[in-house]
């Protein structure tokens, strides 16, 4: 898995997933019991392992494997064969991406560019595009705003922009264009392509645009 699956899988353990680690060596397999859900030692290039580890009842994967050969065949398997709904995998570069994406990955990661943490705040939220953890249960989120939240106004959207304390989300920045907008009115409305800069606990942040 490597540090960037490591540091994944424990996060989306942590915040409530439940999480299935799969590496080839027993001794990883071995330091991640208690800290994910299941962890299982196999060969995720193995069609046979994978359906006896019941991976049809997952739906999302990662890929987080360094090795490019096996990466590409573990994606085919998961996205052709067994048709997980949702396959992420990780690449260690761009033709390794671009294969990945011609297999049918759903999405390619690039760790230089993202962490593991705010993978695992992403995963499940497509309109969260980056996540920054304050201390362990409050974060800063940039977000892209939903389609049904275009033309309201911030109050009706149900955003604070005045926060008295931290049980909830507060709104504290707009990205507009080339230039942002700190501490926007509650009558700000939102418009198409309006990135939004929250801050509150983590909990609240991850149940944004349900």
């Amino acid at each position: 898995m490597g540090r960037f699956g490591i540091s994944l899988a424990c996060e989306l353990y942590r915040i409530g997933h439940d999480v299935l680690a799969v590496d080839r060596y027993e001794t990883l397999t071995q330091q991640m019991m208690g800290l994910v859900t299941y962890s299982v030692t196999g060969d995720s290039t193995s069609m046979q392992f994978l359906d006896e580890v019941g991976i049809r009842n997952f739906d999302t994967a990662v890929v987080a494997i360094g090795d490019i050969q096996a990466s590409v065949l573990t994606t085919v398997l998961l996205k052709r064969t067994f048709e997980v709904p949702e396959v992420v995998a990780r690449a260690t570069n761009e033709l390794h991406g671009k294969t990945l994406e011609a297999v049918g990955t759903d999405r390619v990661i690039y760790p230089e560019q993202e962490t593991g943490l705010r993978t695992a705040h992403s995963l499940f939220q497509r309109e969260v595009l980056e996540y920054m953890e304050l201390n362990d249960t409050f974060g800063l989120s940039k977000v892209s705003v939903t389609t049904k939240m275009v033309g309201l106004t911030l109050e009706k959207a149900g955003l604070s922009t005045i926060s008295s304390d931290v049980t909830g989300t507060t709104i504290i920045a707009i990205n507009r264009g080339s230039i942002p907008i700190l501490s926007p009115s509650k009558d700000e409305v939102i418009q198409t392509g309006d990135e939004l800069i929250l801050a509150g606990p983590e909990d609240t942040l991850e149940k944004f645009g349900n």
